[in-house]
């Protein structure tokens, strides 16, 4: 597929109110999207995007017909071509418990309401990487036959790594949906990446690392933790645990190769 840049770029607007559309819009103007639709609720947005996909969906938390979390998960059980289209969120909601269930579906952006054009800039990037595959190069290492493990507990959030990942040549990876599922494989398999959550129910991440980083096979190994929690102050003990870097949720895909490069340099 050829590359896409914001001038192509095709998105869907799912926003009721007719201000908020014109502000956005603006604003996606600003940055040479020209290409937009609209819906003004969850039943227009999934008819529109089953009939015509866009590159991009940009939503509003809520409907009155429902939720776009609702409009998230129903759109990841549909086929490949639209349970791949990546998502950003726009609220002034702030309630953390309701916005950890975003930060775990794997979209790739929550903008808070009022939002500077800069934060938009940094969206609309990371959706541009997200669209877009980018070579990988790693010296002393086969990107190709790279061997990543994947832990995560929500499928949602795995998928959208994958996808980063894969836009990166790194297509051999095994997904696990818990740390404790991962430790069983590598008591028989080596790894070259891990790639883990934080809290997960069984094993969370820091236990997985640490396990990794007592293993005679699997010690030397990179690990990145994408995690909701990344900025807080706990987890200083995630870094004594090993690992190498952390991205927070939803994660900036224009960070991911840069870091990977850097943990692999070390």
């Amino acid at each position: 597929m050829d590359a896409v840049n914001n001038s192509e770029l095709s998105v869907l607007l799912v926003e009721s109110s007719p201000m908020q559309r014109k502000v956005i819009l603006k604003k996606l103007d600003q940055e040479g999207v020209t290409n937009v639709e609209f819906a003004s609720n969850k039943k227009q947005a999934l008819a529109t995007i089953t009939k015509y996909p866009p590159d991009l969906i940009i939503s509003n938390l809520y409907y009155e017909d429902g939720t776009a979390i609702e409009l998230l998960q129903m759109l990841r059980k549909k086929e490949e071509e639209l349970s791949a289209i990546p998502f950003i969120l726009i609220s002034s909601e702030k309630r953390r418990e309701q916005l950890e269930i975003f930060k775990q579906s794997g979209i790739l952006a929550i903008l808070h309401k009022p939002f500077e054009q800069q934060v938009l800039q940094r969206a609309l990037r990371s959706a541009m990487t997200f669209l877009n595959r980018e070579d990988l190069y790693l010296e002393n290492y086969d990107v190709n036959n790279l061997r990543v493990a994947l832990v995560d507990d929500s499928k949602l959030a795995r998928k959208a790594i994958a996808r980063a990942l894969n836009n990166l040549g790194l297509n051999n990876i095994t997904e696990f949906e818990d740390g404790c599922h991962a430790i069983d494989y590598l008591k028989t398999q080596e790894i070259d990446f891990l790639v883990t959550d934080y809290n997960m129910p069984q094993v969370n991440g820091i236990q997985l690392t640490e396990y990794l980083r007592k293993s005679p096979e699997n010690s030397h190994v990179p690990v990145l933790m994408v995690t909701s929690e990344a900025k807080d102050s706990h987890l200083n003990k995630v870094r004594d645990a090993g690992v190498d870097a952390i991205l927070d949720k939803p994660f900036d895909t224009t960070k991911i190769k840069s870091i990977i490069v850097k943990m692999f340099q070390n």
